[in-house]
């Protein structure tokens, strides 16, 4: 993984004590509030429902095993609900809820977020991620965001180059870009090396694929406009092919355009998706227009060197391993057997949490947050030291975030998979769920988020009590469910087979049912929004909606077909009809 420089260092380190000096002039009063909140933004602090939430930067995803445990420190130590007033909780939704603390949650865009840390303490915890090159630094604000990758990216079998090194080479291009500050909204950017798209870059601002033409050169397809929130669109192909050497040219004419011409008189119709969709080739033209000047009349600043991109490579080496030198084929096959014959719930557990990879004598294993008890993605001070600890041991110091808030050991030899398990499964993290219908996606919801209309992790915990038998889970096979609690879509529920959004009626909440949506993975197919099932469902009636979904597929499937293949294959007339019967008469009357 990338080594921080000793500029790099310097960099966090002076961001980190600038905001303590914001901070301490704001406590005092010399710094008035509405001054204040634009310079915390940009730090990753937000004011939300109850306290503020710090959003952690983790560029594509990657983590050592130092920065996991600093960042069990910050939940430890400062993620403290009794440190800030909750009087106030959630007003307007039914009943205040029971709210977790001390702990982290995974982000579906690979980051890290706490809820209870109070700013009088905020600086505090700045130092601290300094100290491991880590920080919030525009992971809020009208700016360009972190950038995300597929979190196999460096080791899937199935990639055409590895994008960490251009998501780096990006990462360091746009951090504090003077032109980019202030952007119409907020900017987001994927890229994906592999043939398969696990980084949902089509739901992108700017969506990367690296590929090779037909002459073998390494290039990027570009997709310009996609997002989810009140007008899901798919992002559209603006290049099916750039020289690799001229991605930064050419972002800085997407962004150029973006910023020129995108509408701030609107919130609501101020991301790139809008002007996209509006000005269709008017826009791709601008961009073409903007990318010839950066070449002809700029001299063409930001084109990548090859030595430039060695540099970076450099940083991306797989780590030196001592691997048993047997066939891996042979050492896999022996475990599989075992499983087999000794053990299920292992065997499950090399199916769905273990991954092939480059290197044949490895895998990549992902360690499932998505349990009984807690939220999706949320991981407690314990639990984080306890994975630090198998990060060690078992995976070269590296983990990785994944877009479905669990965490990934990519390094981890074959012939340690037996002991990784036991380990895993005594913390409660060795889940055989991967990919399947309790490994869902939700964000904070109404629990936590000023901006949510309902609540997410209730939901969640529904369903996953509802569904804990494994021979059912697995039955089920490969389902994304995606619960969001606004139309902001955090929780991504435009893309999943199973999409609920939280909506407001009244002052109460209600939930509705999308299906058949896309992420664009090999399982999902081309990227698409899920439809509307029909009116809202009360909170109440979610669960069982759920269960008639899931009886409607079992009961139309074909062998082997998965949910979104039935969906697709008999359409989705059966499945709302049978959402639709197990509404009360209160949904009814409501609708």
């Amino acid at each position: 993984m990338y080594q921080y420089s000793v500029f790099d260092r310097q960099f966090v380190q002076l961001r980190a004590h600038q905001y303590r000096d914001q901070l301490q002039r704001w406590q005092g009063g010399s710094l008035p509030e509405l001054e204040f909140k634009p310079l915390r933004l940009q730090n990753g602090w937000y004011v939300q429902r109850f306290a503020p939430m710090l959003r952690v930067a983790v560029p594509y995803g990657e983590l050592s095993s130092a920065q996991i445990r600093v960042l069990a420190k910050i939940a430890r130590d400062f993620d403290h609900k009794e440190a800030n007033d909750t009087s106030n909780a959630n007003a307007g939704l039914s009943e205040v809820p029971t709210l977790p603390d001390r702990c982290a949650h995974f982000t579906t865009r690979q980051n890290v977020q706490y809820n209870w840390i109070p700013l009088a303490r905020s600086a505090d915890v700045m130092d601290l991620l300094a100290s491991v090159n880590m920080h919030g630094i525009q992971t809020s604000g009208n700016c360009i965001r972190n950038i995300t990758t597929d979190a196999l990216a460096g080791i899937a079998v199935d990639e055409v180059a590895d994008p960490r090194p251009f998501a780096e080479i990006m990462r360091q291009w746009s951090t504090l870009h003077p032109e980019f500050a202030f952007l119409p909204r907020k900017f987001k950017i994927a890229i994906t090396g592999a043939r398969e798209d696990r980084a949902a870059t089509a739901w992108h601002d700017v969506g990367l694929r690296l590929l090779r033409n037909v002459d073998g050169d390494l290039g990027f397809q570009v997709r310009v406009g996609g997002g989810m929130g009140r007008t899901p669109i798919i992002g559209a192909v603006v290049r099916e092919f750039l020289p690799w050497n001229q991605i930064l040219n050419y972002l800085e004419a997407v962004v150029r355009a973006y910023n020129r011409f995108g509408r701030r008189d609107n919130i609501y119709k101020a991301r790139i998706k809008i002007l996209v969709k509006a000005e269709g080739q008017a826009f791709v033209d601008q961009v073409e227009a903007e990318y010839a000047d950066i070449l002809e009349k700029d001299g063409a600043p930001h084109t990548i060197t090859q030595a430039e991109l060695d540099r970076v490579n450099a940083f991306f080496v797989p780590p030196a391993l001592q691997c048993d030198r047997k066939s891996a084929d042979a050492k896999i096959a022996h475990i599989l057997k075992a499983a087999a014959e000794d053990d299920m719930e292992f065997s499950r557990w090399l199916t769905q949490n273990v991954k092939p990879h480059q290197n044949p004598d490895l895998r990549a294993v992902t360690l499932s947050f998505k349990r009984l008890g807690q939220a999706p993605g949320d991981a407690t001070a314990e639990q984080l030291d306890r994975a630090a600890e198998l990060v060690d041991k078992f995976s070269a110091g590296e983990a990785r975030v994944t877009h479905e808030q669990n965490l990934l050991l990519p390094w981890v030899r074959c012939d340690q998979l037996p002991e990784l398990w036991r380990e895993a499964r005594r913390l409660g993290l060795a889940k055989p769920n991967i990919g399947l219908l309790t490994d869902m996606i939700a964000c904070p919801g109404g629990d936590f988020c000023d901006l949510a209309n309902a609540r997410s992790l209730p939901l969640a915990q529904a369903i996953l009590g509802r569904y804990t038998d494994l021979d059912e889970l697995h039955d089920l096979g490969e389902i994304d469910l995606h619960i969001s609690g606004c139309i902001n879509s955090c929780g991504h529920h435009h893309s999943g087979h199973i999409g609920i959004l939280g909506v407001d009626k009244d002052g109460q909440e209600w939930y509705q049912i999308t299906l058949g949506g896309s992420d664009g993975t090999r399982l999902s197919g081309e990227s698409v929004p899920g439809k509307v099932v029909g009116p809202s469902f009360a909170a109440s009636e979610v669960p069982d909606v759920i269960e008639a979904l899931l009886d409607t597929y079992r009961a139309t499937r074909a062998d082997g077909e998965t949910f979104i293949g039935t969906l697709r294959r008999a359409g989705p007339d059966a499945f709302k009809s049978a959402a639709n019967a197990v509404r009360t008469h209160t949904a009814r009357a409501a609708a």
